[in-house]
């Protein structure tokens, strides 16, 4: 049988019978997967009426076209909901539009406001300054960017749509009442890389959340990578997998959410979920005090580590100056870093691992023992079955460029093909739990609804927890993800950022989409310029022999690979196994025949060797992309322009939630970190001015947006500083102002604030975080944005690498006392200077204007206090980072007022009493009189 999302081959069939033949059988297809592209009556059904539709054979794999979708087999019962409509005939998800009351003036205010710029710009250039030429040029310049800047950012928010899982239709489609499931397979990446750095408690929380979400636990597969190889990873996981036999079952007999044992019992209210009430009290205060036990014992770990290496060596005798091994806890010596380094025991230099923890769990439920002395809680009636979990350490060699995470990513993606080949990836970072269960069965209804065979990916917005609440470096980001990726779900798909993602498995290994459609449903009919609904690649398509001889894919069949067998790698195992990942049906481990014995880690072990992937496609061709910093918009990018699409899902409570660096040094570092990885991406091969014809054309709009966002920056910078030192200078962005320029500078910012509030409104989101919003980005501008250029460019003219230290998720400060501690801790960093100028630049422009006027050398004080008034607005943009230099001082907000009322005072009582600072003639000077009339207030912020 062809694989169907592998652009199996499309039979068109002349006889009508064929379509009765199916449906009429009642008979499951023989790809074993409840919903599949094959057939089943739903699917028949919904598409009989066009005539572009592929009839195909019981048994075959087609193509379906654009107006059907995969369905599955309707009830004989015929069970109706209230609507009257088939309970199993009902879609898996449904889409949203937002309100007309609101996207309608929001589309013409777009095209409204666009007109008055461009009427602006007319204008700004038909007036020139020759007074200073090169200020007007600038000026234009900078006008020119702002301009098309905002507009690269809006055309992609013109169709904003809402998708919403269905739960209850997912469980009665793959749920079986004996509690088995026919839920594909889902194998979930974690990734630490320093246990320092990362706290460990974050990672075991992680981990706790995964083995304990409600999802099938013999098709729920969690891999931790650990790239710097120390047995305290290792050993905090063994301690995690202990626990969890007690906090899983716990979990799921009262129903509690969140499933991350450290937030839960942080949480001051619990509402009870389950259906043994009476038992909870008793049953929480137990596992309460196992957790405050095993939180002890992870926190001891590095100590106990320490004590045990020391016995272990004072007893086998070493001597000093021999390696000093790392001994795990039954007596073995540790094979990845050691705690006194050594040559091929340390960072960057150690053998690979692969230990499973937790092996394949059985497929049938397994109820605990009833409460008795030894087990004080009652599990009689609960499935105690744990999902598999297996700790990763890949191998590194000096010589070898590891590629940080997606290095990592794309080993644990070898090493769980042999280990459980589930069809879909979720990755997530070490610091990221599962705060609702049900976020996994969310994410897969998006992979198995309608017309899902064409979705790579799905992705979840990033949630953080522990942000203080003024949220004072916009750390929550909503504007980006309930904004930018809502809309851009209208379009081809939401941009992959990194963590939370649901991955289809078979788009890492450089599969093409069944078929194309890049219109998605803003624009349907702008498929028919862009779309291929057939693929003729020999090497992808399957023959009608080989689907009859063959309806599940036998291994060794290397003619099924997208791509040529060396560019996988020199593993048959590992090969094998992607045909049947090509395949929609869930294979669970048994089914594939797939056992974690001793020759199949050791497999896994090859595969994530050093030296594997060298000759390879993996990080060119497949997998994740290697040299960027931004290896996930990267790699979602690669996804997009061979058409494949991705959709955003978003669930209340939040699916993921994560730890977010609130103090302002690791947020500029963090900012700096992303904004150069998109500059390198403007200057490689994946410019997404070059991508395929396959990519939305707003889509790409949307890419060009994100790698050339930085260069914001060089303008922005300019603009202000440059009107603050007009006040010294007296030369002015506008020499003479008309009326029409008022009219127009009016329109444009009177539609931006608009804008603004009914994109709040769609989004969901508060005027307040779109403020802080704002706010961030004039810091982030002044600072990381520029960094960020500097270095891009240097890199392109120099060839000079760039290198970034990990951001660190361990609080500085005293959260014993204040949560928000780290908040207030000050760590200098150059990326600072650009901003402290930009404020001592504006305090003093507008002192200096101030004294001008009582000095007498402006009589026209009134034009002066739109220029003030400007310098005042960059100022309150940058309040939340001169509170944040100022330290523990910026607790109260008065004090950075008073330091800023102190310097404009001293400024402007300097510039009135020092003679040789202004003109002699004070306000009988005429000619600083006359620079009065070229200056406009409004002139100053004349940028969308």
């Amino acid at each position: 049988m062809a694989p169907a999302v592998a652009g199996g081959g499309r039979v068109r069939s002349n006889e009508p019978a064929a379509a009765a033949t199916a449906p009429a059988s009642g008979k499951p297809c023989v790809c074993g997967f409840q919903v599949c592209a094959c057939t089943g009556s739903a699917a028949v059904a919904s598409a009989a009426s066009s005539l572009d539709m592929d009839i195909v054979a019981m048994g075959q794999i087609g193509a379906v076209n654009d107006e059907s979708w995969v369905g599955v087999e309707l009830g004989e019962d015929g069970e109706t909901d209230e609507s009257g409509a088939a309970v199993d005939d009902r879609p898996v998800f449904r889409t949203e539009k937002i309100k007309g009351v609101l996207l309608h003036p929001y589309r013409v205010l777009i095209f409204v406001r666009l007109i008055a710029f461009t009427l602006f710009v007319i204008w700004r250039i038909s007036h020139k300054n020759p007074d200073a030429m090169w200020l007007w040029v600038t000026s234009i310049c900078g006008e020119f960017w702002f301009g098309f800047s905002w507009l690269l950012d809006q055309l992609p928010k013109l169709n904003p749509i809402n998708r919403v899982p269905d739960l209850a239709v997912l469980r009665q489609r793959f749920d079986r009442p004996d509690g088995t499931s026919t839920l594909p397979g889902l194998d979930i990446f974690v990734t630490t890389a320093d246990p320092i750095k990362e706290p460990i408690l974050s990672t075991a929380n992680s981990v706790l959340s995964i083995l304990a979400a409600d999802y099938p636990v013999d098709r729920n597969t969690c891999y931790v990578s650990d790239d710097s190889g120390m047995l305290l990873t290792y050993e905090a996981l063994a301690e995690s997998s202990k626990f969890a036999t007690l906090w899983v079952p716990f979990c799921r007999k009262h129903g509690i959410e969140p499933r991350g044992p450290e937030s839960y019992f942080e949480l001051k209210s619990h509402p009870y979920m389950g259906r043994a009430q009476d038992e909870f009290v008793n049953d929480r205060r137990r596992v309460r005090k196992e957790y405050d036990e095993f939180k002890a014992r992870i926190n001891s770990l590095e100590h106990d580590i320490k004590q045990r290496n020391d016995g272990y060596n004072a007893a086998n005798a070493h001597r000093e100056g021999e390696p000093r091994p790392t001994w795990m806890a039954d007596g073995t010596q540790w094979e990845g870093t050691w705690v006194d380094a050594s040559e091929n025991h340390r960072r960057g230099d150690h053998a690979g691992i692969v230990l499973v923890l937790l092996n394949h769990p059985s497929h049938r439920r397994q109820t605990g023992p009833p409460a008795s002395a030894d087990n004080p809680l009652d599990f009689s009636g609960v499935d105690v079955r744990l999902p598999m979990l297996v700790y990763v350490s890949r191998e590194k060699r000096p010589g070898h460029d590891h590629q940080k995470k997606a290095g990592a990513m794309n080993a644990l993606t070898r090493a769980s093909a042999l280990l459980s080949n589930s069809p879909f990836i979720l990755n997530l970072d070490c610091d990221h739990y599962i705060n609702n269960s049900q976020a996994l069965r969310a994410g897969i209804c998006f992979m198995v609804g309608r017309d899902s065979d064409t979705v790579a990916f799905v992705q979840f917005p990033q949630r953080f927890e522990g942000v203080d609440p003024t949220d004072l470096y916009a750390n929550h980001n909503r504007i980006f993800f309930d904004g930018t990726l809502r809309a851009l779900d209208g379009m081809q798909g939401p941009i992959y950022v990194g963590t939370g993602c649901l991955f289809r498995r078979i788009t890492v290994y450089g599969f093409d989409p069944p078929r194309i459609n890049v219109g998605g449903p803003c624009f349907p009919r702008l498929a028919g310029l862009f779309a291929k609904t057939k693929y003729e690649k020999p090497g992808l398509e399957m023959t009608m022999a080989k689907a009859k001889a063959a309806p599940v894919p036998a291994k060794g069949k290397h003619g099924f690979l997208p791509l040529p067998k060396k560019t996988y790698g020199k593993s048959d195992a590992f090969v094998d196994s992607i045909p049947r990942a090509s395949h929609p049906s869930p294979y669970a481990a048994a089914a594939e025949g797939i056992v974690a014995d001793e020759a199949t880690i050791v497999e896994a072990v090859n595969v994530t060797a050093a030296a594997f992937e060298k000759k390879t496609g993996w990080g060119k061709e497949i997998g994740w992309v290697y040299d960027t910093v931004t290896e996930d918009v990267v790699t979602g990018y690669r996804m997009h322009i061979k058409g494949w699409r991705s959709r955003y899902c978003s669930i209340y409570p939040h699916a993921f939630i994560g730890t977010a660096p609130i103090n302002l040094t690791e947020r500029l570092f963090q900012v700096l970190r992303w904004s150069t990885g998109s500059l390198e991406i403007f200057f490689s091969k994946n410019n997404p001015l070059f991508g395929s014809t396959y990519l939305h054309p707003l889509q790409r709009v949307a890419y060009i947006n994100i790698t050339t966002y930085p260069f914001t920056a060089i303008f922005l910078i300019f603009y202000t500083t440059v009107p603050a030192l007009s006040f010294v200078t007296g030369h002015f962005i506008v020499q003479r102002p008309t009326t029409m320029f008022y009219v127009y500078l009016g329109i444009v910012l009177s539609t931006l604030l608009v804008i603004a509030v009914l994109e709040v409104k769609w989004a969901g989101v508060t005027v307040f975080e779109w403020f802080r919003n704002g706010q961030f980005w004039m810091t982030a501008s002044c600072s990381a944005y520029l960094a960020a250029v500097c270095q891009v460019l240097t890199k392109v003219i120099f060839r000079r690498d760039i290198s970034f230290k990990l951001t660190s998720k361990l609080p500085s400060g005293d959260e014993k006392k204040d949560p928000y501690a780290d908040l207030y801790v000050v760590r200098w960093t150059p990326l600072m200077i650009t901003p402290i100028i930009i404020i001592f630049v504006n305090i003093i422009g507008s002192a200096v204007a101030f004294a001008k006027v009582l000095d007498g050398e402006w009589t026209h004080w009134l034009k002066v206090a739109g220029g003030v008034f400007f310098n005042f607005w960059v100022l309150f943009h940058l309040y939340p980072f001169a509170k944040g230099i100022l330290g523990k001082h910026g607790k109260t907000p008065v004090v950075v007022l008073v330091w800023w009322a102190f310097t404009f005072v001293i400024t402007a009582v300097l510039y009135i009493n020092i003679p040789h600072m202004h003109s002699s003639g004070g306000k009988h000077t005429t000619v600083h009189g006359h620079h009065g009339k070229k200056f406009v207030d409004a002139g100053y912020y004349n940028w969308p």
